[in-house]
């Protein structure tokens, strides 16, 4: 364990020298908005440690120094979390990196792969589960936990050499870089309250009832994030879509929906709400949100999508690539519906493997059939 920022600046400085270092995260988030770092694990090639992120006085810039150094490279495992936390702390993403369980789609080890699965199958060892879901903000952590927790870096070398082999092996290399351009975007991590919304399920498509709802929802995200605070210790999402549907003008209207308590009809915080409504209102028609069909129920397409769902299995098995990582269920709709439509299936390495043949399918150039418990694909 690292406690103090010299032994941190003197570890980051040794690690330095690897070609490649290991990073986790062990964090808690179940009631604050910001997840708030307590451990980072981080392992060299000859060397590993954990970084106590709540230890009094210490300072956590040689870590992030390395974590920017671009002549090192940082491997994760599933890092979308982890990365939002460095963005935060950062105000960039860690470069370069590189995911396993990215690579391990590519390389044909199933959908989001776990680490347990991943270090069973390439490592050859065993990861206790016993302090998954342990108090990581609890001091002083238990010689179980610190051991727990290293074990998410130390597997993770021989994960990483022997995928970084079998990408070397299988020539897919740009496929992973394709993936992981994706997941390095800032847009990921620089979220706007505005968009805030669309995370909402709502099956009402009309421009004013959405315009109320996103200056809501706006609303929430930014009293969540100034109050350090969950979304739904705000406001839950039904109250909000209530808020949009009933349109209250008052401090008495808001008293009468169910889904807002006393708090939050009241004071300065219904006074919020009620301007945040009353904007939505407010709102030209031509600014209000206009759904389009990414936001409408996919219209009934028929059998070509089941098709098309058989067609992208037996390309993942051929391929030995994860199903997901080639098409999600919202390409296949869209091809469906759309010769030229705009999604990852019908570009790159993914048009080639899968694209040009789902259009064929879909146009009847191309058929297929049961040969006893195989699927072949046959050229019309």
């Amino acid at each position: 364990m690292i406690t103090d920022t010299g032994a941190l600046a003197s570890f980051c400085e040794r690690v330095s020298q690897s070609d490649f270092v290991t990073v986790d995260t062990e964090f808690i988030r179940d009631r604050t908005y910001w997840p708030k770092l307590c451990l980072v694990q981080l392992a060299g090639e000859e060397e590993f440690a954990a970084v106590d992120a709540l230890a009094d006085g210490i300072d956590l810039a040689p870590m992030l120094e390395l974590m920017s150094d671009r002549s090192v490279l940082k491997v994760f495992h599933a890092a979308r979390q982890d990365f939002e936390i460095f963005y935060r702390l950062m105000g960039e993403l860690p470069a370069p990196v590189f995911d396993t369980q990215v690579s391990a789609m590519v390389c044909g080890f199933g959908d989001q792969v776990g680490y347990e699965t991943i270090v069973s199958k390439l490592a050859r060892q065993q990861i206790d589960k016993s302090m998954r879901f342990t108090d990581w903000q609890r001091r002083p952590l238990s010689d179980k936990q610190i051991e727990y927790a290293l074990a998410d870096v130390t597997h993770l070398r021989v994960v990483f050499e022997k995928l970084r082999a079998k990408l070397d092996e299988n020539g897919r290399e740009e496929w992973v870089a394709d993936e992981m351009a994706g997941l390095t975007s800032d847009d990921l991590y620089r979220f706007d309250p505005r968009e805030a919304w669309q995370r909402i399920k709502s099956r009402n498509p009309k421009p004013r009832f959405l315009a109320i709802l996103r200056e809501v929802a706006a609303w929430r995200e930014e009293e969540a994030q100034k109050r350090d605070l969950p979304r739904n210790r705000i406001a839950r999402d039904d109250a909000l879509l209530e808020l949009a549907s009933h349109r209250p003008k008052t401090e008495k209207d808001l008293a009468n929906l169910r889904g807002l308590n006393k708090g939050q009809t009241q004071g300065h915080i219904g006074k919020a709400i009620l301007d945040a409504v009353a904007r939505g209102v407010e709102l030209p028609d031509e600014e209000c949100p206009d759904v389009g069909r990414s936001r409408q129920p996919t219209a009934p397409v028929g059998p070509s999508i089941d098709l098309l769902k058989v067609l992208a299995k037996l390309k993942s098995e051929e391929y030995g690539v994860a199903q997901r990582l080639i098409a999600n269920t919202a390409d296949l709709e869209a091809i469906s519906s759309d010769d030229n439509a705009d999604v990852p299936a019908l570009s790159g390495w993914r048009r080639e493997l899968f694209g040009n043949d789902a259009l064929a399918l879909k146009n009847g150039r191309l058929a297929l059939t049961a040969n006893g418990k195989n699927i072949k694909v046959v050229d019309l």
